[in-house]
């Protein structure tokens, strides 16, 4: 009896929140991290409406809805020879993102998915309430509009580390010095003054792209299709800045100890590996027997989910085939169509259960380009990587491997299957990069809770809190100019201006004035 009152006395403590999710961009991995926040908050007894491009495989029974974007969303990079393997071989992106055009593909998703019908008909419906709203964090602020109409906390999902385009919007931006961002190559320290005076460019080209060309947009946008909704509501819409700099936390798919990171405020949480299941889910017998029976250990090669393996071109393609079939390893290829002459070593699998892959005791080292997901995936299982970078965050996380020593870097180039060659001969013969990679995940995994947990207790944190701005930076309270002390500078030039002012009138008043005595004198 005293057990069962125990129960249900803990039950009534329990609290289920209604939680609107979005996660709007066309990226495969970024729905994936969506999936993650579903699974982990309707575990937790919430209610979630998610948002998404991709509808969820196995979609919930019980507290969820789902507003597919897929219809109006995946027109928008599908065309993209950014997307396609084969032409950025031949023709190799600059050392940085184009700025403009990121910053364009925010608003335009933005954009899209406000017009949606569907989502249309949920913000115009006048009884739906929710008590926090969760939204990917890519280049367009205007999602944290929603915070403001259903007034509520509004938590900013960043699918990155703290990188300074995300930091400014709770704190400060970071020095240019020592940035991390995902818009060039370099990681610090930096060595030398011409990375820094890059990256301190960088911050300049954006925040002016910014400012005369997307913000504009953004706050026409802002006005045009979210009045209406205040007033149907009977509430004033609020300054866009005030909406966009009022997030209650960040959420980074980042873990503590992952090399060299700037200092970060209260509400910035490393919630990194969420979306990995533990423990993985068990491999096809297919694959497993394959991978059980690889005697002399076995290499896996993926390029993700978004660039597809099929787009190598054909020579590359056979090359690399060649490079793997003088291999004594076993070798796994994630390749998404049917190939011909395939060595009796090399495997093609159209579909990769990944985690599951990377779990596997007899895996040697992970090929990968680079994504987000595999980065923190080769980390949670302590695997080293050769990393062939291709695009976005993807350069910066291969160099921050590179450099605790735990992976080694090939560019992707037509020579890719000679490159490749010595890299997989060094990871072979070398057993550091093992011993590292064991090492560093150690560190991942020294934490009180595992980081779906930790999801979980900051979003309810922030609810129970009302936007917990206990956490807040008195940073996010400031506009630039005093943080940059420009009205003290301008009082400051002021009075000198005056005290330089009067010394020279008085020095000018006293030499006339012995001017005139003298004169008088001789007189």
């Amino acid at each position: 009896m005293f057990k069962t009152t125990l129960l249900l006395c803990s039950l009534s403590c329990l609290e289920a929140y209604k939680i609107l999710l979005l996660a709007p961009l066309p990226v495969r991995s970024l729905n994936i991290l969506g999936e993650g926040y579903v699974r982990h908050l309707l575990n937790a007894g919430h209610e979630v409406t998610y948002m998404s491009v991709y509808p969820p495989k196995n979609i919930p029974e019980k507290n969820f809805r789902h507003i597919d974007l897929g219809s109006t969303h995946m027109d928008l990079i599908s065309q993209d020879d950014i997307l396609n393997i084969g032409h950025l071989i031949r023709h190799p992106p600059a050392e940085h993102a184009d700025i403009e055009y990121l910053q364009k593909l925010g608003f335009i998703t933005a954009y899209t998915t406000f017009e949606n019908e569907k989502v249309k008909k949920l913000l115009q419906d006048t009884s739906e309430q929710f008590d926090v709203v969760i939204s990917e964090l890519f280049e367009s602020e205007l999602y944290a509009a929603l915070g403001a109409l259903y007034e509520c906390p509004f938590i900013w999902g960043y699918s990155m580390g703290p990188h300074w385009l995300a930091l400014r919007l709770v704190d400060e931006t970071t020095n240019a010095a020592y940035a991390i961002d995902y818009l060039t190559h370099n990681i610090p320290p930096f060595r030398t003054w011409a990375p820094r005076l890059f990256k301190f460019w960088t911050q300049i080209k954006w925040f002016f792209i910014k400012m005369t060309k997307v913000i504009r947009q953004e706050r026409t946008f802002y006005k045009q299709y979210f009045e209406p909704l205040f007033a149907k509501r009977n509430k004033r819409l609020p300054e866009y800045e005030d909406v966009i700099y009022n997030a209650s936390m960040v959420l980074s798919n980042e873990f503590p100890g992952n090399g060299l990171m700037p200092s970060v405020p209260q509400n910035f949480k490393l919630i990194g590996g969420y979306h990995i299941e533990t423990p993985p889910k068990p491999l096809p017998q297919e694959i497993r027997t394959i991978l059980d029976n690889a005697k002399h250990g076995f290499i896996y090669f993926s390029m993700g989910s978004t660039w597809k393996s099929k787009d190598i071109p054909k020579e590359v393609t056979q090359g690399l085939l060649e490079i793997f079939g003088a291999l004594k390893e076993t070798v796994i290829w994630k390749y998404e169509e049917d190939l011909q002459n395939v060595p009796k070593n090399v495997h093609i699998l159209k579909w990769a259960p990944q985690t599951s892959i990377l779990a596997h005791p007899n895996i040697l080292f992970f090929i990968t380009h680079g994504g987000l997901l595999s980065s923190i995936e080769s980390v949670h299982f302590g695997v080293p990587v050769i990393g062939v970078p291709i695009y976005f965050d993807q350069f910066i996380n291969i160099n921050r491997g590179v450099q605790r020593g735990s992976a080694l870097g090939v560019d992707l180039s037509m020579n890719l299957p000679k490159d490749l060659k010595v890299a997989i001969d060094k990871m072979v013969k070398d057993k550091t990069f093992k011993k590292r990679a064991k090492e560093i995940s150690s560190i991942y995994h020294d934490r009180p809770v595992l980081p779906g947990a930790e999801l979980v207790h900051w979003v309810e944190h922030a609810v129970r809190t009302r936007g917990a701005p206990h956490l807040r930076s008195p940073a996010s309270l400031m506009p630039w100019w005093e943080k940059m002390f420009l009205d003290i500078i301008v009082i400051i030039i002021i009075v000198i201006m005056f005290i330089v002012y009067f010394v020279k009138k008085t020095i000018k008043h006293v030499f006339e004035s012995q001017k005139f005595v003298s004169k008088k004198k001789r007189n």
